[in-house]
C-alpha cells in the first residue's frame, strides 16, 4: 500500500476552500477530470458521510464513498470500485486556516492488486500519476477561488 500525499496553501477562506473541495463536480475544471457526479446524497449534507460519487478522470473511473464530514476541517472517503481495479484503504484532505488562506492535505493510501508487481506498478506508475491529479485539481480551487468577487 502506497500513501501519496499532495499539499497546498489556498488564498481563500477555509470554509469556501472546504466547500469547492468537497463539491467534486467542480474537479472538472481540472484537464485531468473528465466527469463528476454526485450519484447519491449524504446524510445532512450532499456530500456528507454515505454520498456516493463517480468519477472519470483519464487515468480511470472510481465510485467513492464519503466515510467522514466534518466542514470545514475535512472529509475521508474510500474507492469502493475503479477501472482499472485498486485497493483504496484512504482518502483523506484536511483543511487548515493558515496565514495566506486555507492549507489543504490531500493523502491517499492506494495500490494496484497485482501479484508481485503491484507495490513497483503503485510507485512508478499510479503514485505520479495519482499526485498530479491532485495536484491540478487543488490548483484549479485555487484559480476558482482567486477569481470570487
Amino acid at each position: 500500500m502506497e500513501t501519496m500525499t499532495v499539499e497546498r496553501v489556498i488564498d481563500a477562506p477555509i470554509d469556501e476552500v472546504f466547500a469547492w473541495l468537497t463539491t467534486t463536480t467542480n474537479y472538472t475544471s481540472s484537464p485531468l477530470v473528465v466527469r463528476c457526479r454526485l450519484t447519491r446524497s449524504g446524510e445532512g449534507a450532499p456530500y456528507g458521510v454515505g454520498a456516493v460519487r463517480s468519477h472519470l478522470w483519464l487515468i480511470g473511473w472510481f465510485r467513492e464513498r464519503i466515510t467522514h464530514y466534518d466542514p470545514p476541517y475535512a472529509t475521508e472517503y474510500v474507492v469502493e470500485r475503479s477501472l482499472p481495479p485498486s485497493r483504496h484503504e484512504l482518502g483523506r484532505m484536511t483543511f487548515t486556516e493558515v496565514e495566506g488562506g486555507t492549507r489543504v492535505c490531500w493523502t491517499t493510501c492506494a495500490e494496484i492488486p497485482v501479484p508481485l508487481l503491484g507495490g513497483l506498478l503503485t510507485r512508478r506508475v499510479a503514485r505520479p500519476i495519482i499526485t498530479r491529479t491532485f495536484g491540478n485539481i487543488l490548483d484549479a480551487a485555487g484559480a476558482a477561488l482567486a477569481k470570487r468577487p
